[in-house]
């Protein structure tokens, strides 16, 4: 009678070492990420922004969003990305492992990201039990006041509204969206810094871990070697405005992240055409 056939020893090791790195290994996903301004009520043309093209309709934005919660897509704030994707310092939960990653930004603070877009993202989780969490770089100088009559921008108040019900991820945007590669070295250190401060003041109360402010977009998509040594000296990352989706994988600078422009020329049926076009099951690429 034949003995069963054993296996040599080296080849169990082998797999035992590389079967689950074979097997539970993630590709590294391209992330879009997409960079709006204020949103417009297609109903009432009074309520816009000064941004003019700049500014997208609401119906559409809700269609758009509509879409990605019902196609699996997994809405990550600043940090989220910055802890399982660039700084991988954290593993991505089980939750999240058969999702799509996608990122909302908005720039500059206008009040219609508050009066307009605020109340969709209620009733969208009202309606599918999800919360969608988009990123606000924001302006601090710009801030509306008790002061002000009649501004365009949001103020603390609304900021700290949509903190605490966990739909904004609060990140600067420079202290009063000047051109950074135009600045001294002190107006450049000060308009980092003061963003930060008072960001961090407005939700001092709400944010006791000081993930607001921690990432930073770079007003006008404007930076230089100069400009980027100093935001990575207060920052942990910061981002482009360059119409660019990269492979995460292959991204080697943190402060060089980039973003898809969006305007009114954009539809929502082409921004889904955008986005669906990347490869998500797709190995890393050659870097």
């Amino acid at each position: 009678m034949r003995s069963p056939k054993t296996f040599p020893f080296s080849l169990i090791l082998a797999l035992i070492i590389f079967f689950p790195m074979i097997t539970f290994q993630h590709p590294e996903p391209i992330i879009p990420v997409l960079g709006f301004h204020g949103i417009i009520d297609s109903k009432n043309n009074m309520l816009r922004s000064p941004q003019g093209e700049m500014d997208y309709p609401k119906q559409d934005i809700e269609k758009l969003l509509e879409y990605f919660i019902t196609h699996n897509y997994w809405f990550l704030t600043t940090q989220d990305l910055y802890d399982f994707f660039l700084n991988k310092s954290r593993k991505i939960p089980t939750k999240h492992r058969n999702q799509k990653p996608i990122m909302i930004s908005f720039d500059d603070g206008y009040k219609t990201i508050h009066t307009s877009f605020f109340p969709i993202l209620s009733k969208l989780q009202k309606k599918y039990g999800k919360k969608v969490k988009v990123v606000l770089f924001i302006n601090p100088g710009t801030l509306a006041t008790s002061k002000s009559i009649a501004s365009t921008h949001l103020g603390c108040r609304e900021l700290r509204e949509g903190l605490r019900k966990g739909f904004y991820d609060i990140q600067s945007h420079g202290l009063n969206h000047e051109d950074l590669t135009k600045l001294s070295r002190y107006q450049l250190v000060n308009e980092l810094l003061q963003s930060r401060s008072q960001l961090r003041k407005c939700t001092h109360d709400l944010d006791p871990d000081d993930k607001v402010a921690a990432h930073f977009a770079y007003p006008y998509g404007a930076y230089n070697k100069q400009v980027k040594n100093y935001t990575s000296k207060y920052y942990l990352s910061s981002y482009l405005y360059n119409d660019e989706i990269v492979n995460y994988g292959c991204l080697k600078n943190n402060y060089e992240i980039p973003r898809l422009m969006v305007n009114r020329q954009k539809s929502t049926k082409q921004l889904i055409e955008i986005v669906e076009k990347v490869d998500w099951k797709k190995n890393k690429e050659k870097c």
